[in-house]
């Protein structure tokens, strides 16, 4: 009989416990986090330079980025100039990226600090995220900036077929020419390589 009350009580204290709100906090764990806000991940794309998935306003509506582009030349067929002026696109985002990467880092360390020492005031603290907003739209701005950048470069069939190869879109005018039209008029009309 003693065993099976311990059995019950096994079974009903957790259930007891997580209906008073006694549950795992979907954060358990991060407190052990350099910076809270940021993940080791998100450190190493940061600081690397990688998009963090900045530039999707213009990627998914196409605009290409340097990066993928110069993955993609030889699908796209790019030529060895735009490959040139591609890869120094690519060069500077990737500087300006690193250093704008850098600057918000260090504004949301400064946040944690603030928080860690309990050194903060209402102004102070509302300081410290406009900072931080201002630093992370910088880097937004540089990673959107690289793919306004491209177009320029490209021809309309480049970017057509990007889309293509980026899962984006599956009408490619230079992919199939519709029955009754000439093929050699609509590729020049769709610009076409």
């Amino acid at each position: 009989m003693i065993r099976c009350v311990i059995a019950v009580c096994a079974l009903v204290l957790p259930v007891g416990a997580a209906a008073q709100g006694h549950s795992h906090s979907p954060y358990a764990g991060n407190e052990t986090r350099a910076i809270k806000s940021l993940s080791d991940a998100d450190l190493a794309d940061l600081s690397a330079g990688r998009g963090w998935g900045f530039a999707l306003a213009a990627e998914l509506n196409g605009v290409p980025g340097p990066a993928h582009l110069l993955e993609l030349k030889d699908q796209i067929g790019l030529t060895p100039a735009q490959v040139t002026t591609l890869e120094a696109l690519f060069a500077r985002m990737q500087a300006e990226a690193q250093a704008a990467g850098q600057r918000f880092i260090a504004a949301e360390a400064a946040i944690e600090q603030a928080f860690r020492t309990k050194d903060l005031t209402p102004e102070h603290l509302r300081h410290l995220i406009t900072v931080a907003a201002e630093a992370r739209a910088e880097l937004r701005f540089v990673h959107l900036a690289r793919h306004l950048d491209t177009l320029p470069v490209l021809t309309a069939g480049q970017i057509a077929r990007y889309n293509v190869l980026r899962g984006y879109r599956a009408d490619d005018p230079c992919l199939t020419v519709p029955e009754g039209h000439d093929p050699a008029l609509w590729r020049r009309h769709n610009t076409c390589r």
